[in-house]
């Protein structure tokens, strides 16, 4: 990965402007979250974190979507132990970067999209974006958002969007403490932001940020470790859980039995 020059992904784009990597979702329409897609943002970010001169790397989508989610055909009983297992690994290189993460949202940012946006540091926004975790709807669940998410907008409003499927706007967002900052174009935001990281010591922000997190790192490795283990050995064996990604995936009104 050279200076100034994108990589050969296919799914993501990544570019070296030192002290800042960018990194950019490319699956349009929406920027669904393939296993493809996971495994090449595991690569950059390896790749990346090695990079004394870089201090900041921004995640970013397209104008359209920051992502709506990871692909709902990956949720099959047959696919989602590795595919969870590949989304998780992308959300703790993120947590376990020593770079400033930052998130620039436009539009979509939904699920999967929601909670890589949610785990890093810092977040940006349009007015028009929307931020929601609508697995619920499906008879599934947000691991990372059910471990993370209060931390950040408290406890009721987290429960509100994780347990009925919520949606907030960019200023909602905003009021919620889910983003720092909102405006009709967020790369305005992210500028300001990195301009202030590239007059500060790469090592010195590695060495604030591990401290800063100490204590949070310790109960996210357990929380998502337990919510990934319920999501697998208890709620994809549920009926429902089985006929919401069936029905999604058929384009048909759900049908719950309870079980």
């Amino acid at each position: 990965m050279a200076d100034s020059q994108k990589h050969a992904f296919t799914r993501i784009a990544a570019e070296l402007r030192p002290p800042v990597a960018r990194v950019t979702l490319q699956n349009p329409p929406l920027n669904v979250i393939d296993v493809r897609m996971m495994e090449e943002l595991r690569a950059a970010l390896e790749q990346i974190e090695v990079r004394p001169e870089i201090s900041a790397i921004v995640f970013a989508g397209s104008e359209r979507a920051f992502s709506s989610g990871v692909e709902i055909a990956e949720h099959t009983a047959d696919k989602i132990r590795s595919t969870l297992a590949a989304f998780h690994s992308v959300i703790r290189s993120v947590v376990a970067s020593k770079k400033l993460t930052i998130a620039s949202v436009r539009r979509h940012c939904l699920g999967g999209g929601a909670e890589l946006a949610l785990v890093c540091d810092l977040a940006f926004a349009s007015p028009d974006s929307i931020w929601g975790f609508p697995e619920i709807k499906l008879a599934c669940y947000p691991p990372v958002a059910a471990v993370a998410l209060s931390a950040i907008v408290g406890q009721k409003l987290a429960a509100e969007m994780v347990l009925t499927g919520r949606t907030l706007s960019g200023q909602e967002a905003l009021a919620a403490g889910l983003v720092n900052g909102v405006a009709g174009d967020p790369e305005t935001l992210v500028e300001e932001c990195t301009h202030r990281v590239a007059q500060l010591s790469p090592s010195a922000l590695a060495v604030a940020k591990k401290a800063f997190y100490a204590w949070d790192a310790i109960h996210f490795d357990k929380g998502l470790a337990r919510a990934e283990q319920v999501y697998l050995d208890e709620l994809m064996k549920t009926t429902d859980a089985q006929e919401g990604i069936a029905a999604h995936l058929q384009r048909r009104r759900p049908v719950w039995t309870g079980k």
